[in-house]
């Protein structure tokens, strides 16, 4: 991530929290804990695009019951890759 100020990185990561349905603020927040800090400048200009589309469509397209847009398509390998990590991780804790 090279010349993104903190203040972006913690809008992004408030929208990322703040979803209209609770799924997808569990998964884009983790993936934003575990992420953000990483991208380049424009991947996480994609991530911001991706926080205007609808909710119901993200989830769809992050639990593979459709293909995100080729734009998206990425990023949202990414988001699910990142979310089933963090739920292994979730249950490795619990056992």
């Amino acid at each position: 991530m090279s010349g993104t100020d903190d203040a972006t990185l913690r809008r992004l990561r408030m929208r990322s929290i703040r979803r209209g349905i609770k799924e997808m603020d569990l998964i884009l927040s983790a993936y934003a804990d575990r992420r953000l800090d990483a991208l380049s400048a424009d991947d996480l200009a994609l991530y911001e695009a991706l926080l205007f589309e609808n909710d119901q469509d993200l989830y769809r397209w992050v639990s593979g019951q459709e293909a995100a847009p080729p734009r998206f398509s990425k990023i949202v390998l990414d988001i699910a890759e990142t979310a089933e990590k963090a739920a292994r991780e979730a249950r490795f804790r619990a056992s």
